[in-house]
């Protein structure tokens, strides 16, 4: 049909569908037929095939550029706009090492961009390369290239030199508070005084001369950042701040699902299921945030009671969901419950269990005493078990006075770390679980045995710490 159209016909094609999957190649043919090589045509047409489900189609997308003879800068920005991140770096590679283009603003912000998203050790070299040209070539004065650096940083975990980008700035835009800002709040597992930094950020955000103001991203990264710290008072003030100067949580289905996160891990779970209720519209990151909180709190049978809600407003679990479920099974002492729900995911609601699903049930075995059934869960395992599993275990066999399995357990599992960290310094978690063992069982000799084994492979013991939080430490 499409090869017998008028010459315009085609050209109503590109901008009447959102995907064209099925004729996008004879869309294609026809404007090469009727000699229409605007780029605003070809840069359509670029969208249609990287937007298309099939793999194969989406390849093509190069194959636009095979009628010109000199390349198009529109063109090739539109294209590593449009493609895979990992395909963007290495058409940006492959076409600098041509050397046949000068590229503009929009394509160093784009390839960052790409870097971003698709972070790696080599991605964040790529990237770092990338800063180089952009200083070299001066094509920084745009707000925009500075403040997807700062993404870039952030997203591969070099946060000091995003911060290093944010402090050179001489003009930001509340995108550009908002990438430092999350930047910080999402380095969660790395230090605790990342948050810190990001309740300070926002502070001077507040008194900065520009008058730039906060904007539901940020109110959504910084609640975040007091989740981590456990600040119950100064996540109340940003609610109250929200409240007055962005919108209503209950009308915002991410500030909204941020506040019952907040609440949970900070200890307030009546403050999380009060703001659950009263939101307009929830999505499955507030269903999962909501069910995480619960299981924090060992409420399991409220969980269990919230999942099954879900499906009255319309909303299917995930992968996600069913972790907070089977965690609220852990800590509510429900084991019945938790081996009927993981049996059920994959019949009842199509989601295939992960690895930390079967975490989640050697737990549940494992804290209720059903040791012998959790060792033969993990060896019936489809999938090969880390040593998360197996430290599971260990912990209840010492709950439990389990020597013999714990022993076997964690000369196991310290055999395994071995292997995993042949090049870098061992843990010291699994041998002092190990030792532990051995102590309640009153086994000295053996106790004394991997003491000394860790004293000779200079293996040593991390201290603890606790914090406590004052009112000279509040940021609001």
């Amino acid at each position: 049909m499409l090869n017998y159209l008028p010459r315009l016909r085609c050209i109503s094609f590109l901008y009447s569908f959102p995907k064209l999957s099925n004729n996008i190649k004879q869309i294609h043919a026809q404007l090469i037929t009727n000699g229409l090589k605007s780029p605003t045509f070809l840069a359509k047409l670029i969208e249609h095939y990287c937007g298309s489900p099939d793999q194969h189609i989406a390849n093509d997308a190069h194959l636009v550029f095979q009628y010109f003879d000199k390349p198009d800068l529109f063109l090739f920005n539109t294209l590593i706009r449009c493609v895979q991140p990992r395909d963007s770096i290495l058409i940006f590679q492959n076409e600098f090492s041509r050397g046949l283009m000068f590229f503009d603003n929009y394509t160093y912000n784009f390839v960052l961009g790409a870097c971003a998203r698709f972070p790696s050790a080599s991605t964040l070299w790529v990237g770092r390369q990338l800063h180089a040209l952009i200083v070299k070539h001066g094509v920084e004065s745009n707000i925009l290239v500075p403040t997807t650096k700062i993404y870039f940083y952030a997203s591969n975990k070099d946060i000091i030199s995003a911060r290093r980008v944010f402090d050179e700035m001489l003009e930001r835009s509340h995108v550009t508070w908002n990438a430092m800002i999350s930047g910080y709040s999402s380095l969660k597992e790395v230090n605790m005084k990342y948050a810190l930094n990001a309740l300070s950020l926002f502070n001077d955000m507040l008194v900065d001369v520009s008058g730039i103001k906060p904007t539901d991203t940020t109110i959504v990264s910084v609640l975040s950042a007091v989740s981590q710290m456990g600040m119950l008072e100064t996540g109340a003030c940003i609610h109250g701040f929200a409240e007055k100067t962005v919108c209503t949580p209950e009308d915002d289905v991410f500030i909204g699902t941020g506040l019952v996160d907040m609440y949970s891990k900070c200890g307030c779970l009546d403050s999380a299921l009060s703001v659950f209720w009263r939101m307009n519209e929830k999505n499955v990151l507030t269903w999962t945030a909501m069910t995480t909180g619960l299981a924090i709190h060992g409420k399991g049978k409220q969980a269990l009671e919230v999942l099954y809600k879900m499906g009255a407003y319309g909303v299917k679990p995930n992968e996600a969901t069913f972790t907070s479920f089977l965690s609220a099974c852990c800590h509510g002492g429900l084991v019945e419950e938790g081996l009927q729900l993981f049996h059920e995911m994959k019949r009842k609601f199509g989601v295939t269990p992960q690895i930390q699903h079967y975490g989640c049930m050697v737990d549940l075995l494992g804290r209720a005493g059903n040791l012998k059934e959790a060792y033969d869960f993990i060896m019936r395992m489809p999938i090969n078990p880390d040593a998360v599993i197996w430290r599971s275990l260990l912990g209840a066999c010492k709950i439990h006075g389990d020597v013999v399995m714990g022993e076997k357990v964690g000369k196991f599992l310290i055999h395994l770390e071995e292997q995993s960290y042949a090049e870098l310094a061992p843990k010291s978690e699994d041998y002092v679980a190990l030792s532990n063992v051995y102590a309640l069982a009153e086994k000295w000799d053996e106790v004394e045995t991997v003491r000394k084994k860790m004293k000779a492979k200079s293996i040593l013991n991390k201290a603890g710490s606790s914090a406590v939080q004052t009112v000279s430490m509040a940021v609001l």
